[in-house]
């Protein structure tokens, strides 16, 4: 949720005519990812859990490359998207980690 929020105050100053280019498309996969994890964990089951989670994971890396795009452009200082990458690459560790843990859990091998 937080790079969510961290997203749609990068897009705030975006020129006017990106609100309905490169603006929505980081909007889009920044609210994509946490909402897909709550779809995910709501369905009660494992296998889709993890499903949702990779769909997180693709979410996640759209918006990567969405914060790589920006910057190349000019929209934003690199040091800010730097900021913006950290942050999602240890929500991709999080994720990757939840999703080794239930696949492991599901398939009989106990998580250490």
């Amino acid at each position: 949720m937080d790079l969510a929020v961290e997203s749609y105050e990068l897009t705030k100053d975006f020129p006017r005519e990106e609100v309905y280019g490169l603006v929505s498309q980081i909007r889009r996969a920044a609210s994509s990812g946490p909402a897909n994890i709550a779809e995910g964990h709501g369905r009660n089951a494992t296998g889709l859990f993890v499903q949702h989670l990779k769909i997180a994971q693709g979410s996640l890396k759209e918006l990567e490359t969405h914060f790589i795009l920006s910057s190349r452009l000019g929209f934003v200082p690199k040091d800010q998207i730097g900021d913006l990458m950290i942050m999602s690459e240890e929500v991709g560790k999080m994720l990757r980690s939840l999703i080794r843990s239930l696949q492991e859990t599901r398939n009989g091998r106990p998580t250490e």
